[in-house]
C-alpha cells in the first residue's frame, strides 16, 4: 500500500522513521514524478507538463517498511536564482544529513543525456559519500542529441556502477528499481 506522508518544505520539517529512504532527483522535466508513479503502480506523484512543478521534498510510506522521496528538480525550471539557490541548499541538507537515505537515483533525461548540472550533483555526492545510481528516463523516444556526454563509473568513487535504463511510459525497466527499492 503506498500513502502519502506529506510534503515537507525544510529538511527540519521531515518526518523522523527508521524506514529507508529512496530519493529520486534530476532536472526539471526528467520525468522524476512519472517514473515514482510507475514504479509504485499508482498516481501517487503529482506530474505536470509545466518543469519544477515539483518544489517540495514530497514523501510517499511503501507498506510501511520504505520511503520514497521526490525531489524538487534542478536545472532548468523558470524560477528565481534567490528560489534556485534555496533549493539548492535544501538538496545539500537532506543529502548530507539524512540517515535513513540508502540510495539516490539521480534522473537523466535519455535524449538530451547529461548536463553539467548532473555532473555537479555526481561530484557533489563522490565528495560527500553519498550512494547514488544513475537512471536514464524516457528510452521509448527518439535521441536528440548524438553527442552525448557519457558517465564513466569509474571517475566517481559513490556511484554505483550499474546504469539503469526507463521509459515510464511503457513501462520497462521498472522491475530493476523495484528490486533495488525492495517493491513488490
Amino acid at each position: 500500500m503506498i500513502k502519502f506522508v506529506g510534503s515537507f518544505e525544510t529538511v527540519k520539517s521531515l518526518p523522523k522513521t527508521q524506514f529507508a529512504e529512496y530519493a529520486f532527483v534530476g532536472r526539471s522535466n526528467v520525468g522524476k514524478s512519472s517514473l515514482i508513479n510507475a514504479i509504485v503502480g499508482a498516481p501517487v506523484a503529482r506530474t505536470s507538463n509545466t518543469p519544477g512543478r515539483t518544489q517540495s521534498l514530497n514523501l510517499f510510506n511503501v507498506d510501511d517498511k520504505i520511503m520514497i522521496v521526490d525531489l524538487p528538480g534542478y536545472g532548468y525550471a523558470r524560477v528565481s536564482k534567490t528560489d534556485a539557490l534555496r533549493w539548492l541548499e535544501r538538496l545539500e541538507e537532506y543529502l548530507t544529513t539524512r540517515r535513513t537515505l540508502k540510495r539516490l537515483f539521480i534522473l537523466i533525461d535519455s535524449r538530451i543525456g547529461p548536463r553539467d548540472s548532473d555532473f555537479e550533483l555526481m561530484e557533489f555526492c563522490d565528495i560527500n559519500a553519498i550512494s547514488y545510481q544513475i537512471v536514464y528516463t524516457k528510452r521509448d523516444k527518439r535521441i536528440r542529441e548524438e553527442n552525448q556526454a557519457k558517465i564513466e563509473h569509474t571517475k566517481h568513487g559513490a556511484m554505483i556502477p550499474e546504469i539503469l535504463e526507463t521509459s515510464a511510459e511503457k513501462k520497462t525497466g521498472l522491475e530493476n528499481l523495484r528490486k533495488i527499492i525492495g517493491i513488490k
